[in-house]
């Protein structure tokens, strides 16, 4: 009477094909609309998967996370300064919603040369996230 040899709960997961790896690495990139946190997910949960995929939403990651922080911080600090003084947060409204505008631009750009197969390189990225 032998034991079967019982199999971890988590088996590893597949790597991905070649066309997944590419569109889970455009979906890193249009992740960017939403800020980093699809990016930040992508990255966590499907770099070991594909190359790709984990090339593509390091940069992703890399790009929206500095800005995402920033609109969010400037939305808080509109709403704080509306709370004393009504309309005296626009202002930091308005940088929010233009960091948004550029980061959607830039996301949108990158995901079209992914989809295309091409590595994309953000000009202004700090690349922390190695």
């Amino acid at each position: 009477m032998s034991n079967p040899v019982q199999q971890s709960n988590n088996p590893a997961k597949p790597p991905l094909t070649p066309a997944e790896d590419k569109q889970w690495a455009f979906l890193a990139h249009c992740g960017g609309i939403l800020g980093c946190i699809p990016s930040a997910l992508i990255y966590r949960y499907m770099r070991d998967r594909g190359p790709f995929t984990a090339q593509e939403s390091r940069e992703a990651l890399n790009f929206t996370l500095p800005p995402t922080i920033i609109a969010v911080v400037l939305n808080l600090l509109g709403i704080v300064v509306s709370a004393f003084d009504p309309g005296a947060g626009t202002p930091f409204s308005m940088l929010a919603l233009l960091i948004w505008v550029v980061l959607t631009v830039w996301s949108v750009i990158a995901a079209i040369q992914v989809n295309k197969g091409n590595p994309y390189r953000y000009a202004l990225n700090l690349r922390r996230i190695k």
